[in-house]
C-alpha cells in the first residue's frame, strides 16, 4: 500500500499538529511584519517599496485605452477561456515505482476577482484521478484584508478534487500568513519552507514548498531547498524567481506560477510585464536550469484588469515519467 511520510510537521488535524511549532510561529510573526511593512523582500533586492499606487494608476489607464478601441470585452472572453494542459516529463533519476505519477498544478486563482475560469477548470478535470494536487499561491484579489470569503470556493474544490496523495499549497504574494491555519482547517497541507516525503514501496519522492519569495522572501526559503533529503525532488515556489538555488541543491522539478504568463502579452506570448526580480525568461511554460527541469503556468485567474491578451489559463496535469 502507498503511504505518505510527511517531515518537520505532521498533517493537519493530528495531534502533532495540534502542538506549538515554534519554527512555523517564528515565521508567522516575520511574516506578519513584512505584510504590514507593505515591502518587497526579493532574492535580489530586499525591502524595497512597493509602487503600488503608480502601478494601480497604469493599469486604471490601460484599462480605459482597452475600451476606447473596443478591446476591453474581447480581452475578458480571452480571461474565460481555459484549457487543460497535459504533458510528460522524463527524467532519469525517478523511481521506477513513480513512473506514471501524476500531479496536477492550480495556480493563481484569484477566485474572487474572476470566479469563471476557476469554475471551467474543474469542469475539465472532472474524472481525473491524479496522485496529488499543488496549489502554487495567489487564491484571492486583494494582497491584503479579510480572505474568509474565498474558503467556502476551496471547500467546493476539494470536494471535487480526486488526489490519492492529498492536496498541497504554498503561500502567493496575494495571500497572507493568517489563511495558512484557514487553509489546512479544510485538509490542505500548506508547506511553508518545508519538504514532505511520498513513498510508494521502497522508494521516495520529496515534495518542499516555500513562502513566497517576490513579496516576502527569507533566507528560509533557500534553506529550505538546500536541506531537503537527497533523491528525487519537486520544488513548488510560487515564483521561478530561486531557480538557481534549486537547481543547485539537486532539485528535479520545479513549478511556479505568479506571472499569468505575463496576462497582456506581446503576439507570440511575449509577456510585456513578468513581476520577477530575475530569472525572467522563465516567466512562462517550460524551461531548463542546468539540469533541473522547470515549469510556470500562466495560471486560471487573473489580476489587475479582468482581461487576458495573447496568453491563455490553464490547470496543468503533469505525468513523471521515468527514462
Amino acid at each position: 500500500m502507498n503511504d505518505v511520510a510527511h517531515s518537520l510537521t505532521a498533517t493537519p488535524g493530528s495531534t502533532a499538529a495540534a502542538r506549538p511549532d515554534p519554527a512555523r510561529e517564528a515565521w508567522r510573526q516575520a511574516r506578519l511584519g513584512m505584510e504590514a511593512g507593505e515591502e518587497k523582500h526579493t532574492p535580489s533586492a530586499v525591502k524595497t517599496r512597493r509602487h503600488r499606487v503608480a502601478f494601480k494608476q497604469m493599469l486604471s489607464l490601460f484599462g480605459w485605452g482597452l475600451r476606447i478601441c473596443g478591446l476591453y470585452e474581447r480581452g475578458v472572453r480571452n480571461a474565460l477561456r481555459v484549457e487543460l494542459k497535459r504533458m510528460e516529463l522524463a527524467f532519469a533519476n525517478l523511481p521506477a515505482e513513480f513512473d506514471g505519477f501524476r500531479i496536477l498544478q492550480l495556480s493563481d486563482l484569484h477566485v474572487d476577482f474572476l470566479p469563471e475560469p476557476l469554475e471551467t477548470a474543474l469542469n475539465l478535470i472532472a474524472g481525473e484521478e491524479v496522485d496529488l494536487c499543488v496549489l502554487t499561491g495567489d487564491y484571492r484579489k486583494r494582497l491584503s484584508g479579510p480572505f474568509e470569503h474565498i474558503l467556502p470556493v476551496f471547500e467546493k474544490l476539494l470536494a471535487r478534487l480526486r488526489a490519492r496523495h492529498g492536496v498541497y499549497a504554498i503561500l502567493g504574494n496575494h495571500d497572507c500568513a493568517d489563511m495558512v491555519e484557514a487553509f489546512e482547517a479544510l485538509g490542505i497541507d500548506v508547506l511553508i519552507n518545508q519538504t514532505r516525503t511520498i513513498r510508494r514501496g521502497g522508494a521516495q519522492i520529496h515534495i518542499t514548498g516555500t513562502d513566497d519569495v517576490h513579496y516576502y522572501y527569507t533566507d528560509a526559503a533557500r534553506t529550505a531547498l538546500e536541506t531537503a533529503p537527497k533523491g528525487f525532488k519537486i520544488a513548488l515556489i510560487h515564483s521561478a524567481e530561486l531557480a538557481d538555488v534549486a537547481a543547485e541543491a539537486g532539485f528535479s522539478l520545479y513549478l511556479a506560477g505568479h506571472t499569468h504568463g505575463g496576462q497582456v502579452c506581446l503576439p507570440g506570448g511575449i509577456p510585456i510585464i513578468t513581476h520577477m526580480s530575475c530569472h525572467r525568461r522563465y516567466a512562462s511554460g517550460l524551461w531548463r536550469h542546468g539540469s533541473m527541469t522547470g515549469y510556470t503556468t500562466t495560471g486560471i485567474g487573473v489580476s489587475g484588469l479582468p482581461v487576458r491578451f495573447n496568453t491563455r489559463a490553464e490547470a496543468v496535469l503533469i505525468t513523471l515519467r521515468r527514462t
